[in-house]
């Protein structure tokens, strides 16, 4: 076994036999062993995508980093290593930490430059996915990851509608996601899920009704309900069906849920669609940008037994689709002025060239700034979907 391969599977076997609180201490002790690592940092992007929250002891003995200009947040937002040069002959490695392109944070190591670094980014960036992969395992047996992305305190509404949520992007070779809830910390009811097999991609956009834990368990009841149809292997239409059935049994008509549903092919690009209320979707395809309308149905639960009937259009490779909810295009502007498509069109051409994952976090930026100082009086959803094919 080559030296290269013993020190990564040593560092592989660290992590996976470290107890679930204990990541970060064991890449500690191989980086600095097998690697001569001065340093070792993780941090973790905040749910508001602003900061790189550091993982360590409470009380955190250091500052969050900035996603927006520091060398940590760039490699989060380029997924590339960025390597910042110290003095003394040292180099700071910034690695991405992502799993299948869930972008969850920065690993950051101190150590040795020159030919020594050079030598071994490949290895530690590969060590940096590995720890990824571990952190999504291990929040199912510990809340140290989970507190060490809050910069602030969830509301309980926020906290059961984090926890629904499947992440906030991921990547496969015929797609890309990514999707951001604001206000990050005091989100009510609007909600997005995801779920691919080898051949179909399924994507719901929710828009929540109420406030507070009403909203979340209103969404949370219609969301499990199409996750039970989906799994029963239903298809889309008759997966809103019996979600409408579950929440109209529950509230009788006094509270419902409006969801696009939408049911990629794969290998066609030909999507299914159901669209239960007011969630929009805009398309942008070879640079000009287009509303998709599609015909509304009624949203879940606002009536007993309501049939939904699907409709259908083809995603070609190169298209961009952007998903928003009211919160997102009702929002008014200090003068009174709505948000609308005019403004929503100008932010999907002026973010073309980011990335999926960047995207809903650059249009709720430009959001904010159309919105002014006010207090915002409603969840924003923005979930984008760049379609390769195969």
């Amino acid at each position: 076994m080559t030296t290269i391969t013993h020190r990564f599977v040593a560092a592989e076997r660290a992590l996976r036999t470290a107890a679930p609180h204990q990541l970060l201490d064991a890449v500690r002790r191989v980086l600095t062993d097998q690697y001569a690592a001065d340093s070792v940092e993780l941090f973790l992007a905040d749910y508001g995508l602003t900061v790189l929250q550091p993982v360590s002891v409470l009380p955190r003995t250091l500052p969050p980093v900035s996603v927006h200009n520091s060398p940590a947040g760039r490699a989060f937002g380029a997924q590339e290593p960025y390597v910042e040069a110290l003095s003394g002959d040292l180099v700071r490695v910034h690695l991405p930490v992502t799993v299948r392109g869930d972008r969850l944070g920065v690993l950051t190591v101190t150590l040795p430059g020159g030919g020594h670094a050079d030598g071994c980014l490949g290895e530690l960036a590969e060590i940096a996915q590995v720890l990824g992969h571990e952190v999504v395992v291990a929040e199912r047996d510990t809340d140290v990851y989970l507190q060490a992305r809050r910069r602030d305190r969830l509301t309980l509404a926020a906290e059961m509608q984090w926890q629904l949520l499947p992440g906030r992007s991921c990547a496969r070779p015929e797609y890309e996601l990514g999707a951001q809830l604001e206000p990050a910390y005091a989100i009510f009811g609007d909600n997005f899920d995801w779920s691919a097999s080898a051949d179909r991609l399924s994507l719901y956009v929710t828009n929540g009704m109420g406030e507070g834990i009403e909203a979340s368990l209103l969404t949370n009841l219609a969301i499990n309900a199409l996750r039970n149809a989906r799994r029963a292997g239903l298809p889309i239409e008759d997966q809103a069906a019996l979600a409408d059935q579950a929440v109209y049994a529950h509230y009788r008509g006094r509270c419902y849920l409006s969801v696009l549903m939408l049911d990629f092919d794969l290998a066609t690009g030909q999507v299914r669609v159901v669209d239960a209320g007011s969630p929009r979707m805009l398309r942008l395809r070879r640079g000009a940008v287009e509303r998709v309308p599609f015909e509304a149905q009624l949203p879940l639960g606002m009536f007993e037994e309501t049939d939904y009937v699907v409709q259908e259009f083809r995603a070609e490779p190169g298209d961009r689709l952007v998903f928003v909810s009211d919160g997102v295009y009702d929002v008014a502007s200090p003068g009174g002025e709505a948000y609308g498509d005019a403004a929503l069109t100008r932010a999907i051409q002026a973010t073309r060239l980011l990335p999926a994952a960047e995207v809903p976090r650059a249009v709720l930026r430009e959001l904010t700034g159309h919105r002014g100082e006010s207090t915002p009086d409603d969840d924003a959803l923005v979930v984008c979907l760049d379609w390769r094919g195969r």
